[in-house]
């Protein structure tokens, strides 16, 4: 009898398992809206100004360009300078030689059709002024044990980066900072290319708000933390840190869009459309633009990692010693094969590359502001 009731309840259960459906929400929310990505700075540079439309909510995630706009940038003395669209669709550079912000000088944004475009819209931003930052005062590291020794193991560490900043003028208050960063490895065997440069930018939001402060001054900021699973701290580290001045209304968008990056999410959090950025449509002001056009000084400072760390990850330890690249390709497989001599006598081949080439990983190209220690 028990057997019964044990296999009744699994048929019941196979029941309601197969009846459950994909749940989209219908929400009353535009299925195409102009997005916008744009920083002006006073620093001598390429600026940009990224245009895409938004997906669908339930869509699967891409990039939709939106290529075809008029975009220029206009400032508080009506001068006008124009963005070029570039072969990367949907993204509009200045020209650096005619074109560099100015520190209280005000900017807006202008995002015209083009006479061959479909739609018929026009989008400015409110106009924003560009407030004066203070430089980075320090930048560096401290090691951070992950784990402890103990007696099968050696300890584990990793590198916290921190900075410090101060404002002695108390005027810029609101900060945000992105970096980037290089680091250089090598492959443990000889190869033809053993080593190259790996080169990441920040997709964290690291913003800060002084105001509550009884001084503008930033002490020991946990900007990045290198953990020991990546080859990062192996041979030669560095990290180019930027800081820039917000407004209030800009870190107050920073700070909405940073907890929703940081929420799991569900159907009752904030969506990212309710973010309000400070742009909008000229013909239909009820019609959102999402997105925001940044305007902010820009101080920037570098550092080089060359201590050793323990217990770093080792990318290799799955590959062979006497490693060569054989560039041997396989039809049908439409891919290469690396072979591998583990001994007299005895060949072995795996599909590995980054075994035997670092430009399956990196570049052989050394970054034009590389110095070696």
């Amino acid at each position: 009898m028990k057997q019964l009731l044990f296999i009744l309840i699994g048929f019941f259960q196979l029941i309601i398992l197969g009846c459950v459906t994909k749940f989209i929400p219908v929400i009353e929310e535009d299925q195409k809206l102009l997005v916008v990505e744009g920083l002006i700075t006073d620093q001598p540079e390429v600026y940009s100004v990224k245009l895409s439309w938004s997906m669908p909510v339930g869509s699967k995630p891409k990039v939709m360009p939106a290529g075809g706009f008029k975009v220029q940038v206009q400032d508080d003395l009506e001068n006008i300078y124009g963005f070029n669209e570039t072969s990367d669709t949907g993204t509009y550079s200045s020209d650096k030689e005619t074109f560099q912000g100015v520190v209280g000088r005000t900017y807006t944004l202008q995002i015209n059709a083009g006479s061959d475009a479909s739609f018929h819209y026009s989008y400015e931003s409110i106009p924003v002024e560009m407030k004066a930052v203070p430089p980075i005062d320090t930048l560096f590291y401290e090691k951070v044990i992950i784990n402890e020794e103990t007696p099968t193991s050696g300890p584990v560490e990793g590198c916290q980066i921190y900075l410090n900043s101060f404002d002695p003028e108390g005027k810029c208050i609101y900060y945000r900072w992105d970096y980037s960063e290089t680091w250089k490895f090598e492959i443990p065997y000889n190869v033809e290319n053993q080593v190259c440069w790996i080169t990441y930018n920040s997709a964290k939001i690291n913003i800060k708000n002084t105001s509550v402060l009884s001084e503008d001054r930033i002490n020991r900021y946990p900007l990045y933390f290198i953990s020991n699973e990546t080859d990062r701290l192996y041979v030669r580290y560095s990290i180019l840190v930027n800081q820039y001045s917000l407004s209030q209304e800009e870190y107050t968008y920073w700070e909405q869009l940073n907890s929703i990056t940081q929420d799991v999410g569900s159907l009752y959090d904030i969506m990212p459309s309710s973010i309000q950025g400070n742009l909008f449509c000229i013909e239909d002001p009820e019609q959102q633009v999402l997105g925001y056009f940044s305007v902010s000084a820009k101080t920037s400072s570098r550092i080089y990692i060359d201590e050793q760390f323990r217990g770093p990850v080792n990318h290799y330890k799955d590959c062979y010693g006497n490693t060569y690249a054989t560039g041997e390709f396989i039809p049908g497989l439409n891919v290469y094969r690396w072979i591998y001599y583990v001994g007299q006598g005895y060949v072995e081949t795996t599909f590995h590359k980054e075994c035997a080439d670092c430009t399956a990983r990196g570049t052989l190209t050394k970054p034009d502001f590389w110095v070696e220690n």
